[in-house]
């Protein structure tokens, strides 16, 4: 098989760069021969750092034909890696390790509290037993994932709960991934330390200072959200639609001023259907985040956030090339010349 190459406008830099897939290392050195597959602006990969797949419903059970259906579907969207905060169960062997799907990460099934999340997906030990299976999980994966509140008005896991899984998880090397969508689940979960807040909303803007200091990140699946936002308002008046409507009607403006207090994003899409990172980037931009910084939270910042490099020599040979440089258009982002994963053209 001949050694794939390409070549033009690496991003974030902007520079002329001509690589070659040594196997799954990209490197400079000319290799006679290879073939030139692409050639464009150069992205190292389209990240998806909040998806859930494999599942057709909430509470579903995992389907390993489905799951192979909807990262193919990332796959052919430019995502070179996903990270998954919460799975239908614990995947298989070849999650993130074939060779035409994304790479993967993930955090197993949820933990949860009693009474709270879907019936069906994730754990509920006790809170003096979590901290410890927190950390098992974490060993194996390197991270875990916690539903830190759920409905309004419903209990939030106590704080000192929250501090002991991130001292017991960060302990073993890994990181503490935390689903918090009202007031007091975001305040708990800054307090103790996590190290990604998932969507966030309703989190006080006061607080993004202190997660830029300590490097918490936000996963605000901005789409998701405001995709959904028409539909509530035309539910009938309840505390419930009065939660959502104002919640997700302020995060645009949350997404925006975490940005400018130097919070690390991530753009992730959440829930079905699959492939809709560029949909997200795109509203992460419309929220008033510069182009440039909105396209880094679905890759070169979110790979980095992954510990993955991007396009240099002994990196993971992964990229999207597309023909013109898509922080002066987002919509390019739909139509890339080609996907490269593993060193292996997938599209």
């Amino acid at each position: 098989m001949s050694v794939l190459r390409i070549r033009g406008r690496a991003l974030p830099s902007g520079e002329q760069v001509d690589l070659y897939a040594d196997g799954d290392r990209w490197t400079t050195d000319p290799v006679p021969g290879a073939d030139l597959v692409a050639e464009g602006w150069l992205l190292p990969g389209l990240v998806d750092a909040h998806t859930h797949p494999g599942a057709d419903a909430p509470g579903g059970p995992l389907s390993e034909e489905l799951l192979r259906d909807d990262l193919r579907r990332h796959a052919d969207s430019g995502v070179t890696l996903i990270r998954s905060p919460g799975l239908a169960d614990h995947p298989p062997q070849w999650f993130g390790e074939d060779p035409d799907l994304p790479r993967a990460v993930h955090a197993g099934p949820w933990f949860a509290q009693q009474g709270q999340f879907f019936d069906a997906w994730g754990r509920r030990p006790s809170h003096t037993d979590l901290p410890g299976l927190a950390a098992s999980q974490a060993a194996s994966t390197g991270w875990v994932k916690l539903i830190g509140d759920w409905k309004p008005g419903d209990p939030p896991f106590p704080e000192a709960v929250v501090r002991d899984v991130v001292t017991a998880v960060h302990a073993v090397g890994g990181r503490v991934a935390v689903h918090a969508q009202n007031a007091e689940g975001c305040v708990i979960a800054v307090a103790a330390g996590v190290d990604s807040l998932e969507h966030g909303m309703w989190l006080d803007p006061a607080l993004l200072t202190r997660m830029a200091e300590q490097g918490t990140a936000l996963t605000p699946t901005l789409a998701a959200l405001s995709d959904s936002l028409e539909k509530r308002k035309e539910q009938p008046d309840s505390p419930g639609k009065r939660w959502y409507v104002g919640g997700a009607s302020k995060h645009p403006a949350l997404v925006a001023a975490a940005a400018e207090a130097g919070v690390t994003l991530l753009a992730g899409t959440d829930s079905r259907p699959h492939g809709r990172i560029a949909d997200e980037i795109r509203t992460i931009a419309k929220a008033g985040v510069r182009a440039h910084d909105a396209l880094a939270t679905g890759s070169w910042a979110a790979r980095a956030y992954l510990g993955l490099p991007g396009l240099e020599p002994g990196a993971p040979a992964d990229a999207v090339v597309y023909a013109e440089d898509p922080r002066e258009d987002l919509d390019q982002l739909d139509k890339p010349l080609a996907v490269i994963l593993r060193g292996r053209r997938v599209r």
